[in-house]
């Protein structure tokens, strides 16, 4: 009998979730006896040219998953029928737990070229297995929240809902975004396993489909007001400012139903918009709002809000759910510290900081983010805090610091307001925008001597 269909990976299957060379490099460090303590720092290189900054998401929930990983005896046959691996060095799998320390920036932090989200400090074998699991589920989550947060920003206070689900790459994909949008201050999602497993509000209105399954959209509107008080009505189906007098003629004859906003989703969005207000409006309904989706990501809500259209609120879907324009932050993972001696890969355009580091953010009086230091771990500047945090000791979890994890959207809020101006802008970013990220003299010592 063939396995049950499944659409995702288990838990217990997580460690399996690797590139084989990981596996291949381990079982060479268990021949040569090779278990110092290492060092490997997460960062990115450069900033895709439409990203200003970007937001740090995924990090901390990455570390605390990893706090969890065992091979289960079932994974470990597995691995023995592919015949690569000596017993001996599946027998030692079966004991793998992680015992190190992952210092990482706490989630909604915005970050720049060469500034590690994340260093994990472990024997070299522990270190070494989790670099494809953490690239990935880092780099899901931080290119989805930083363009997210672009919508946000666009949106100028006015709420902003995931419509992303159905397009998105993959159910890990479409689950996982519901955290990182919750993080970047999105007001709800209609992905509901998303918004109830991640709790963000559910919102959702009816489909084309509803309206055409009726004989006419007068009885598509009144069956949907009649089963959900305070629903929203899909009035594009056909003309949209036809469907917009057909709800103020339901809402006239039966004053008794409660509906609480439209949606547009085709069209000129501004002009229907402006229409629709018109009519809403003189029929005496300003208290129903209006909602606006189709193709819509953060310049055409900028544009519309710029041209004065009285839009409420915004559903955003594909170019959201897929970071059309900077689809992919190239992460990397690498080796900067073995056995108490920082290492350093000098590939042309891939060199990478040496030794482990701590984040430095310098602010001005009033809070506003001046530029970022990055140092050795143990380096302090006054005036400047200290980003990277402890989050796994000796491979126990500060449940405290876990706990802050959640307090992200707010974090985010509240560093929106302390990023320079010009970071907030939505143009593609130009030279002279760039946030200035320095190295310490002693880290810059270092760098020299490799």
């Amino acid at each position: 009998m063939s396995e049950p269909i499944s659409v995702h990976v288990e838990d217990s299957e997580l460690l399996l979730l690797t590139d084989l060379y990981q596996l291949t490099m381990l079982e060479a460090y268990w021949q040569e006896a090779m278990h110092e303590r290492a060092t490997f720092s997460l960062f990115f290189r450069k900033l895709p040219t439409t990203r200003r900054f970007m937001l740090a998401c995924g990090q901390q929930h990455a570390a605390a998953l990893v706090s969890q990983l065992r091979f289960t005896s079932a994974m470990l046959e597995r691995l023995a029928a592919t015949g690569r691996f000596q017993p001996g060095f599946l027998d030692w799998l079966a004991e793998w737990r992680f015992s190190g320390d992952i210092w990482t920036l706490p989630e909604g932090t915005p970050v720049f070229p060469n500034e590690p989200l994340m260093e994990v400090d472990a024997p070299i074998a522990e270190a070494q297995l989790i670099e494809s699991l953490i690239m990935n589920l880092v780099q899901l989550e931080t290119v989805l929240a930083s363009k997210a947060v672009r919508v946000v920003m666009a949106a100028r206070g006015h709420p902003v809902v995931d419509f992303g689900l159905r397009r998105m790459h993959g159910v890990d994909a479409a689950l996982r975004g519901v955290r990182a949008y919750r993080t970047a201050g999105l007001a709800g999602t209609s992905n509901v396993l998303g918004g109830l497993r991640h709790d963000l509000p559910l919102s959702g209105t009816m489909a084309h489909s509803y309206i055409l399954a009726h004989d006419s959209e007068t009885e598509a509107f009144h069956a949907f007001a009649r089963h959900f008080p305070g629903t929203t009505l899909l009035v594009d189906t056909h003309d949209t400012l036809d469907g917009v007098k057909q709800v103020i003629e339901l809402l006239r004859q039966e004053p008794e139903l409660r509906v609480d906003a439209i949606r547009l989703d085709s069209g000129d969005l501004g002009e229907l918009a402006r229409g629709s207000r018109q009519l809403l409006d003189a029929a005496g309904l300003e208290r129903i709002k209006i909602i606006v989706s189709s193709g819509l990501d953060e310049h055409k809500i900028a544009a519309l809000l710029d041209q004065s259209a009285p839009i409420d609120a915004f559903g955003v879907g594909t170019q959201m759910g897929v970071s059309a324009d900077a689809p992919v932050l190239d992460l990397s993972y690498k080796l900067v510290e073995y056995a108490g001696t920082p290492r350093v890969k000098h590939s042309t355009g891939k060199v990478n900081l040496p030794g482990r580091k701590q984040l430095l953010r310098r602010t001005s009086a009033d809070g506003s983010y001046l530029g970022d230091v990055i140092t050795r771990r143990d380096e302090r500047i006054d005036g400047a805090e200290p980003l990277l945090v402890p989050l796994i000791r000796d491979g126990k979890l500060d449940e405290a610091l876990m706990a802050d994890a959640d307090r992200a959207r707010e974090r985010v809020a509240a560093a929106l307001n302390r990023l320079p101006d010009r970071l907030r802008r939505l143009a593609p970013r130009e030279a002279d925008d760039d946030y200035p990220v320095e190295l310490s003299p002693a880290l810059q010592q270092l760098v020299d001597s490799r």
